[in-house]
């Protein structure tokens, strides 16, 4: 088993044009690397957080030519960091652009390591269709097509379990991942505002104990563009479901010690990955 490793959450108010994001993403990579990361999170939308549709699907880009990837990589290269990309806005291409999804994008999550190679790639699953209220209606899947496939990761410290936002709203994907042999679960995330607030800190709590996995989530923050409002708090979490960092609400890092021997204890202490029961689902 790997010893311990420091993790860094950025936390940022990304703005809806990637050309602008960029030097700010940048500069976090490198203050992150500064303080003593080996692994660099970042949040949903990293590049971009571009509210209207329409403006998303125009602004996508094949992975392989998309900027905000090349630039990342690159910063891996510089920094030795691994890098986890919390998501960005992907043009499907060859078998993954068939029928039905030709006009829309896959909200992507990639793994880059200190040799800036894509190592692992996730396609958001659960997409955001909600009406919170009057004045903010969500419809991911107009501009998504969900992924199909959940993704463990291996790094040289421990074994990534990937995911995004709304994903969290579903434990069964994280006990799946921690049965697969996931130590620690990143959530980056856009978490609106009203959301937040009410269930943020809850769920990614109740995602570590149920797991006995270190839950590591870069959020967005703040007012974008359009009026619309992240709830920040980047959080990462102890598989007894301690709070170590809280980046509160606004733009910056948060850091702290990974250590993959507290997952064996607590999976020890409390072993409910192991005493799961067939039974009968009721009737309806």
């Amino acid at each position: 088993m790997a010893g311990p490793f420091t993790v860094a959450c950025v936390q940022l108010t990304a703005a809806r044009d990637i050309e602008t994001n960029l030097p700010v993403l940048a500069d976090r990579v490198r203050a992150a690397r500064a303080a003593g990361a080996a692994l660099i999170l970042l949040p949903e939308n990293a590049a971009m957080l571009e509210p209207v549709p329409a403006r998303v699907r125009e602004k996508a880009r094949p992975e392989s030519e998309h900027p905000a990837l090349a630039v990342l990589r690159e910063l891996a290269r510089e920094t030795g960091a691994w890098i986890l990309i919390g998501s960005l806005a992907v043009r499907p291409t060859g078998a993954g652009a068939g029928a039905g999804v030709a006009d829309k994008i896959v909200n992507r999550c990639l793994l880059v390591d200190d040799r800036g190679d894509v190592v692992a790639r996730y396609d958001k699953i659960h997409l955001f269709d909600v009406d919170l209220n009057a004045d903010q209606v969500y419809r991911e899947s107009a501009t998504v097509v969900p992924g199909d496939r959940a993704v463990v990761a291996d790094t040289p410290w421990a074994r990534l379990g990937l995911s995004v936002c709304y994903d969290l709203r579903f434990p069964a994907l994280y006990r799946s991942l921690a049965k697969a042999g996931a130590e620690v679960l990143v959530v980056p995330a856009a978490f609106t505002r009203i959301t937040g607030q009410a269930h943020w800190h809850v769920l990614l709590r109740a995602r570590a104990i149920e797991t006995g996995c270190y839950v590591v989530a870069p959020a967005q923050c703040g007012v974008h563009a359009e009026g619309r409002e992240t709830y920040g708090h980047s959080l990462i979490v102890d598989p007894w479901g301690t709070v170590l960092a809280d980046g509160g609400e606004g733009p910056g890092l948060i850091v702290a010690a990974i250590d993959p021997q507290l997952v064996a204890d607590a999976r020890r202490r409390i072993p409910s990955l192991t005493h799961d029961r067939p039974f009968l689902a009721p009737e309806r």
